[in-house]
């Protein structure tokens, strides 16, 4: 066993699927989508807002980001958020931290990957895959690397996504607990870049400085299920 496995296995996460396995799909992702609710946070919402995210998510997403980046000859990862709801909270933060899209309320998400397969050019075999529920079951069932984030209220969904095959690791933590910072830490471990990335985040050397120009020169699409057609908001 890795010392990364023993790390996340005495924290408490599961690999469903072998490590070796699992660092051999990396290898080939090009695109990140994530489930919004109960992903980013506990899915509890007001009329308002809808759900919040936290910080060291948000900072684990970028870390994520940057390391693709240094792994990948200076590329960006494509990144998307999915979600079923109309979520004010998930359009700033993909605003805010320059995600590539936004699909607001796809009850059917199949639809919106192959969406998003069309636009952007990208096959199943090069997406990973972040989410909580039974909605995103179609998603996961076709892309190559997919990680559940736990929660504590559904062991039988959990076993089921299990014995379908449908995940590759299971966090420790619940997304009320930071279980993406969990997932963004495990992959930058599995690909050798976790040092590297807090060494230039913490000096804000010139290398961090040119992957931030390049992230923040990307603006989200948005794009909203009206009518059960997929259309670009303006």
């Amino acid at each position: 066993m890795t010392d990364i496995e023993k790390a996340f296995t005495a924290h408490g996460g599961e690999f469903v699927t072998n490590f070796n396995e699992i660092q051999t799909k990396l290898s080939t992702i090009k695109a990140w989508i994530f489930d919004w609710d109960g992903v980013f946070n506990n899915g509890i919402k007001d009329e308002q807002t809808g759900s919040v995210f936290s910080e060291p998510d948000a900072a684990g997403s970028n870390y994520l980001r940057f390391g693709h980046w240094l792994k990948n000859e200076k590329k960006l990862p494509l990144s998307i958020i999915m979600t079923g709801a109309n979520n004010p909270a998930a359009f700033r933060f993909a605003t805010r931290e320059h995600f590539d899209c936004v699909y607001l309320k796809v009850l059917n998400k199949t639809d919106a990957l192959q969406h998003f397969e069309n636009e952007f050019d990208v096959k199943p075999d090069e997406i990973a895959f972040v989410f909580d529920d039974v909605l995103d079951l179609g998603v996961a069932a076709k892309v190559a690397l997919r990680f559940l984030v736990r929660r504590k209220a559904s062991p039988l969904f959990t076993n089921f996504v299990k014995n379908r095959g449908l995940c590759d690791y299971i966090t420790a933590n619940t997304g009320s607990e930071q279980g993406v910072r969990e997932i963004c830490e495990l992959v930058l471990g599995i690909n050798g870049v976790f040092e590297s990335v807090v060494e230039e985040r913490l000096s804000f050397s010139a290398i961090y400085k040119d992957f931030l120009k390049q992230r923040n020169a990307v603006t989200p699409a948005f794009y909203i299920n009206e009518n059960d057609e997929i259309k670009k908001q303006k």
